[in-house]
């Protein structure tokens, strides 16, 4: 039996506050530069939203359809870790036919919770504390954390308006060193609009050969281009084992609350990432498996029709920007405007934020996206004409009255 005085409590370790019992890599990450400004325009009355990177399409009636019968039906249990044997098997016939990279459904596709998960598993798997992610940017703001929590050190790559936002050879090299491993891709870009084309890729994938490089090639919108076919980058001789290509449906298809994703690439990773699956989220949700099935199935005439709605307003929103006087490439993937706001004189989120306060539009400050972004604004285009003109106007009348005011 333990005596009274026997126990002793280390009080000198004891901690202030409920933050220092949480781990310093969380601590050190910010929260989502998008959305705060979310959270910032929620409740606002006239508000128009460019902010958040969500399809206003309604997941097609025929999709749903299918989940809700599968629910009559009982399917309510686990599916097999990898995720059902029909979606897989589906997958790899829809990016064969699609992109022209063949995948074995038993051992090379991971169904996972959406495509973030699929990228947080991919690094998990391939980070030894230490090692170099690079990543080109302005990016998607998820896989620097994502690197940092997992013992990695991300690298950013700072790409520019007169490549059109393109990762050049030139500034991969640069980028390299010994300790260089995971190169993460995301073309077309969230949030620049920027795509690679075939010869885009040919000296990037030259310097992944030679410098023995893993690719993460994020692809979610893969299938928002605008006059050009997408390029996998797996598709690529030689490139196929050294890619873990990740995508889903929240973007094309229109069903970002269904969470579903997938990660496609060599046996071993994928089974490597399946270990990480099993012990977390142990499968994504039959009923989403089920939707997702239907709309690789029945669903490509919708999302076609969904891809050239986003055209238009894509044209709209490039040229509105431009009559009021602000540079603007032109995006040819996803379903974003990266206009330029250096004429004006303000910093990014000075910007932004006095647009949402005086004008009522919510945008994003191209700054929370990395190296390159300060100086930009991010506007999505996934949402009606009409709200669409009338955020152009706005924001025109936004910068009239500050050139006016200088």
């Amino acid at each position: 039996m333990i005596k009274d005085e026997e126990i002793q409590i280390n009080t000198s370790v004891r901690r202030v506050s409920m933050a220092d019992y949480l781990s310093p890599q969380v601590r050190a990450i910010k929260p989502s530069g998008i959305r705060r400004f979310f959270d910032l325009a929620s409740g606002r009355k006239d508000i128009i939203t460019l902010g958040v990177g969500e399809p206003d399409f309604v997941t097609p009636w025929h999709v749903r359809e299918a989940c809700v019968y599968s629910l009559e039906m009982g399917k309510t249990q686990y599916t097999s870790n990898s995720g059902t044997p029909e979606l897989r098997e589906q997958i790899g016939i829809y990016l064969n036919n699609q992109f022209d990279v063949t995948y074995d459904p038993a051992k090379e596709i991971l169904v996972t919770v959406g495509g973030s998960e699929a990228i947080d598993l991919a690094l998990r798997v391939l980070i030894t504390p230490g090692d170099e992610i690079l990543v080109p940017e302005p990016c998607y703001i998820s896989y620097s954390p994502i690197t940092s929590l997992s013992g990695g050190v991300p690298v950013g790559i700072e790409t520019f308006a007169k490549d059109q936002f393109k990762l050049t050879a030139q500034a991969l090299k640069a980028a390299l060193t010994p300790r260089s491993k995971v190169l993460v891709l995301s073309y077309p870009s969230n949030p620049t609009g920027a795509i690679m084309t075939y010869e885009d890729w040919l000296p990037i994938a030259k310097i992944v050969e030679e410098n023995d490089l893993i690719v993460i090639s994020d692809e979610i919108y893969a299938e928002l281009t605008y006059g050009s076919k997408h390029v996998s980058f797996a598709s690529l001789p030689g490139m196929k084992d050294r890619t873990v290509l990740v995508s889903g449906f929240s973007k094309a298809f229109a069903m970002t609350g269904w969470r579903i994703g997938y990660a496609c690439g060599h046996p071993e990773i994928i089974a490597a990432m399946l270990k990480i699956h099993q012990y977390t989220v142990m499968c994504a949700p039959i009923m989403a498996q089920v939707a997702a099935l239907e709309a690789l199935k029945n669903g490509l005439e919708e999302k076609d029709r969904m891809i050239e709605s986003y055209n238009q307003r894509r044209r709209l929103v490039v040229h509105g920007f431009r009559e009021i006087g602000l540079e603007c490439h032109e995006p040819q993937g996803a379903f974003y405007a990266f206009p330029s706001i250096k004429s004006t004189g303000l910093s990014s989120d000075e910007f932004a934020t006095a647009l949402l306060n005086e004008r009522n539009v919510a945008a994003v400050p191209g700054d929370v996206f990395g190296l390159g972004g300060e100086g930009y604004l991010r506007c999505s285009y996934a949402t009606s004409v009409s709200q669409l003109t009338e955020a152009i106007e706005r924001i025109g009348a936004f910068v009239l009255n500050l050139r006016k005011n200088r």
